[in-house]
């Protein structure tokens, strides 16, 4: 049986609290005590402060309680601080790589850690990146699938891609704001729809940009099942065939670069796991859960047991067997 291993759960690491409440001007957030719970503010926005956030012990304990062995955890995108200056978004990486490391030392048979980068400066990123796999022996990096509005395959990031490649590493891209504007503002929409609009926006580009034919070895796992991507593919493919524009970079279908991608199967819908299990292969299907924010997957194990006609190899492979050929 292969070890259950979650790709997607988020910390957000003690020392970079600890910076908020020393210094918030500076890092543009502060630490708030609400009655009971603490939050993460910055403006108008608050995230309650889950102790599985910033405690390895209460990420493993909830870890016990859904069932899962490894969990590889990333910083949640209150924490990415690509809007603050160069200088400062290169302290807060730093921050928080540093403290994943010391929650992977806490629990190293449990977790696994994923570097962050100050993606608003791409030579400190590409600095920070090296660091991290030389210190800590991340295997993994997340990004943005956007920089405060510049979408991953923007020119100005390709070297980052590429030192990602070379180094053996694998991206996991998490979106944190909506690049397409208008109707997201009412009902969390910004979550719900925003969240895997820019997923699929960022693959469209990196797709169609000719960025993946330059990075041809670069390994990219999607959150939330790929977005709207394994649904859509055939457009694309379509838009491909009738449309000159899509043949500007690249000399090939798009549904052949569809299995560079790893997608979680956080979906919160079986029949959309089988179908995401049937167009991309069980081994590019990996668990997710986004714990510990309230999107999350309270059950990952069952629920993929929801899954119509799931096979004991599917099952394998989503369980860990994806995961592992990832992190090497």
């Amino acid at each position: 049986m292969a070890q259950r291993i979650d790709l997607h759960s988020h910390v957000i690491p003690q020392p970079f609290l600890d910076a908020l409440d020393a210094d918030p001007v500076r890092f543009h957030a502060r630490v708030e005590q609400r009655g009971e719970r603490r939050f993460i503010v910055r403006g108008s926005h608050a995230v309650p402060l889950d102790r599985a956030f910033h405690d390895a012990d209460a990420k493993v304990e909830k870890m016990d309680r859904l069932g899962l062995d490894v969990s590889v955890i990333s910083v949640g995108p209150p924490a990415y601080c690509y809007w603050l200056p160069a200088d400062a978004g290169l302290a807060a990486a730093r921050l928080v790589n540093e403290g994943i490391a010391q929650m992977v030392a806490a629990h190293p048979s449990r977790l696994q850690g994923m570097a962050t980068l100050p993606m608003q400066d791409p030579d400190a990123a590409i600095a920070e990146l090296e660091r991290t796999k030389k210190e800590y022996g991340f295997r993994m990096v997340e990004t943005g699938t956007s920089v405060e509005g510049e979408l991953l395959a923007a020119p100005k990031f390709r070297p980052v891609l590429r030192t990602i490649e070379q180094l053996g590493m694998s991206l996991f891209t998490h979106p944190y704001q909506c690049v397409a504007k208008g109707g997201m503002d009412d009902y969390y929409l910004q979550n719900f729809i925003g969240y895997p609009l820019d997923t699929t926006i960022m693959v469209a580009h990196l797709i169609f940009s000719g960025a993946l034919d330059d990075c041809p070895g670069l390994r990219i796992v999607l959150p939330h099942a790929g977005g709207f991507v394994p649904y859509q593919i055939g457009r694309f493919d379509h838009g491909f065939e009738v449309r000159a524009e899509a043949k500007k970079h690249i000399a090939k279908h798009p549904t052949e670069y569809r299995r560079r991608f790893w997608y979680d199967a956080l979906a919160h819908l079986p029949q959309s796991v089988r179908h995401l299990v049937d167009t991309m292969g069980a081994d590019r299907v990996v668990i997710g859960t986004d714990c510990p924010f309230d999107m999350a997957d309270f059950d990952p194990v069952a629920n993929l047991e929801k899954v119509p006609r799931l096979t004991d190899e599917e099952r394998e492979w989503i369980h860990g067997r994806s995961a592992m050929a990832l992190l090497g």
